[in-house]
């Protein structure tokens, strides 16, 4: 994973086979926005290198529910665009199988948090593949969809999976995920000063300039997707904004 390029990713989040996004990651919150391979076409048509999906089925119930949707994904993209999977990864065959199957990264959560050594027998069969997801709530990292506080702090914990061999952090704030209501830049400088590897930002973005912020703060890439769906801006407005500031 490189840091030369920033730029706008944006998130295909999956639920029962269609795209949704979700407030703060509570279930019962769903806005949904229809079929997952015409929303990567979408973003793909708009200029779009990266593709974050997420099987939401299978953060909640730990089970990788939408495999079908992602296959065809997959089977979509083309080998230029890299394509990163969270979501039920819990084993070490799981991520290898993703990896075959053409997911370029795999992003774990919950199976880091409880068991950090799963990231470096994955990073040993597949060099440079894993991304640990830190998702924080009130300063502390979150698991299980949100659900249950590990008492890390994101810093501490981004510091060991650096040390095991992730490639990059992908760091979601829930205070401000998906309700539009802009970004906090502190915690995300705070993570970057504390690790080596690329931090991902996620969480609260709602207009460019939040996009702008984060990369002035030092994230490596940002995600996107409530403010894409809803049609806040787009991913070629922000992607020219980047363009001109550079």
């Amino acid at each position: 994973m490189t840091t030369d390029a920033f730029t706008v990713v944006p998130a295909v989040d999956l639920r029962d086979g269609e795209v949704v996004q979700l407030v703060q990651g509570e279930r019962g919150t769903d806005r949904r926005y229809g079929d997952p391979v015409e929303a990567a076409e979408r973003w793909l048509d708009q200029g779009a290198t990266t593709l974050h999906l997420v099987d939401l089925d299978g953060a909640f119930e730990g089970e990788r529910i939408n495999a079908d949707a992602v296959e065809r994904i997959v089977e979509t993209v083309p080998e230029t665009v890299t394509v990163q999977l969270g979501g039920g990864i819990r084993t070490v065959d799981d991520a290898v199988e993703l990896l075959d199957l053409g997911i370029d990264r795999v992003i774990l959560g919950t199976a880091a948090v409880e068991d950090p050594d799963i990231v470096a027998a994955i990073s040993e069969r597949r060099p440079d593949s894993v991304v640990v997801s830190l998702d924080a709530k009130d300063g502390e990292v979150v698991v299980e969809g949100w659900t249950e506080g590990t008492g890390l702090a994101p810093a501490e914990a981004a510091q060991r999976y650096a040390d095991l061999g992730a490639t990059g952090i992908l760091f979601t704030n829930v205070d401000v995920e998906g309700k539009l209501e802009g970004v906090r830049t502190e915690p995300v400088a705070d993570l970057v000063d504390a690790v080596s590897i690329p931090v991902i930002a996620s969480g609260g973005v709602a207009t460019i300039d939040d996009v702008l912020a984060l990369r002035e703060a030092g994230a490596a890439s940002v995600v996107v997707g409530s403010a894409l769906y809803e049609g806040e801006f787009t991913l070629e407005a922000a992607l020219a904004a980047l363009d001109a500031e550079d």
